[in-house]
C-alpha cells in the first residue's frame, strides 16, 4: 500500500517507533529512522528491517532537542534525493515530580522533544508534502494528552500541546491531500515500563504478573496492554486512503482509560 512512499519515524530505534517503523516497511515504504542507542545496534536493526521487508533504510542521528539539527536532517535526507511522505514524531522523554519540586531543565528537556520537535519536524516536511499533494503527518500523543495524572506536568503538557498542534497542522491542510491525526495510546509495555513493573513487584514483595495487574490495574480497564504492533497498525490505518478524511483526530487506543 505504501510502496514508492518514504517514512520518518522519530525514535524508532526501539518500542513505540520500531513498531511503527516495522509496520509502514511492512506495506512497503522505506524508512529513515532517527533515535538515540548504540550505533552496532542500530546498524543491525536498520539492516534488518532492509533484509526482511525489501525497502531502503536509513538513520539520521539527528538530537531532535536541537531545532537546527532537524533542519539539517532534513537537508541530509534532501539531498540523497529522498523526501518526507510520512512523518511519524514519536520521539519522548519523561520526568516525575510534583510541580514545585519538578526541575526546571528537565521541563525544558520534556517540552523539546515531546512538543517542540514535533513542530520544528512538521515545519519541516510541510512544504514537500505541499507541492506534492499528498502527506500523512501522525503525532504519537499519548492518554495524558487527554487526561492527566499528578506529577507529570510537563508530559501531560506536552502531548497536551501535541494534540493542539495537530488539529492546527490537519485545519491548515484541510482542502489538500495531506492529513495530520494524533494517536493516544495507554501503557504501552516497553523497557521502561517492564522497568516500573519490575520495581514495583520488588518494592511491595509480590510477583512479576501482581505488579503488572496492579500497575495497569491504576489507569487501564482492559487489564491489557497495548501493543507496539497494534499501534504500528493503527499508523498505517491513517496512512491509507480509508483515512482520507480523518483529520484533527486525537484516536485513543488505551484499553478504556479515558473512557472512565
Amino acid at each position: 500500500m505504501l510502496k514508492g512512499k518514504t517514512a520518518l519515524v522519530t525514535g524508532s530505534t526501539s518500542g513505540i517507533g520500531l513498531g511503527i517503523a516495522r509496520a509502514l516497511a511492512r506495506q512497503g515504504a522505506d524508512l529513515v529512522l532517527n533515535g538515540f542507542g548504540d550505533a552496532a545496534e542500530i546498524d543491525r536493526i536498520r539492516a534488518g528491517l532492509e533484509a526482511e521487508f525489501g525497502v531502503k533504510v536509513s538513520y539520521e542521528g539527528a538530537d531532535l532537542m536541537q531545532p537546527a539539527q532537524i533542519d539539517a536532517m532534513f537537508a541530509s535526507i534532501g539531498k540523497r534525493g529522498s523526501a518526507i511522505d510520512i512523518l511519524v514524531n514519536n520521539a519522548g522523554i519523561q520526568h516525575v515530580a510534583p510541580v514545585q519540586d519538578f526541575p526546571p531543565e528537565r521541563w525544558d528537556a520534556v517540552i523539546a522533544l515531546n512538543l517542540s520537535a514535533a513542530f520544528h519536524a512538521s515545519r519541516c516536511a510541510l512544504p514537500a508534502m505541499q507541492k506534492r499533494n499528498w502527506g500523512r503527518i501522525i503525532n504519537v500523543a499519548s492518554a495524558h494528552g487527554l487526561v492527566a495524572s499528578a506529577e507529570k506536568a510537563a508530559y501531560v503538557a506536552a502531548k497536551h500541546g501535541i494534540i493542539g498542534l495537530t488539529k492546527v497542522v490537519a485545519l491548515e491542510n484541510a482542502r489538500t491531500g495531506i492529513t495530520c491525526n494524533a494517536i493516544c495510546p495507554g501503557w504501552v509495555l516497553t523497557p521502561l515500563v517492564q522497568k516500573q513493573i519490575d520495581a514495583r513487584a520488588a518494592a511491595q514483595g509480590i510477583s512479576a504478573d501482581e505488579a503488572r495487574v496492579s500497575l495497569l490495574g491504576e489507569k487501564q480497564p482492559s487489564l491489557e496492554f497495548v501493543t507496539p504492533e497494534q499501534i504500528g497498525d493503527l499508523a498505517v490505518f491513517l496512512c491509507s486512503d480509508s483515512a482520507q478524511q480523518v483529520r484533527g483526530a486525537a484516536w485513543t487506543i488505551d484499553g478504556g482509560w479515558t473512557a472512565q
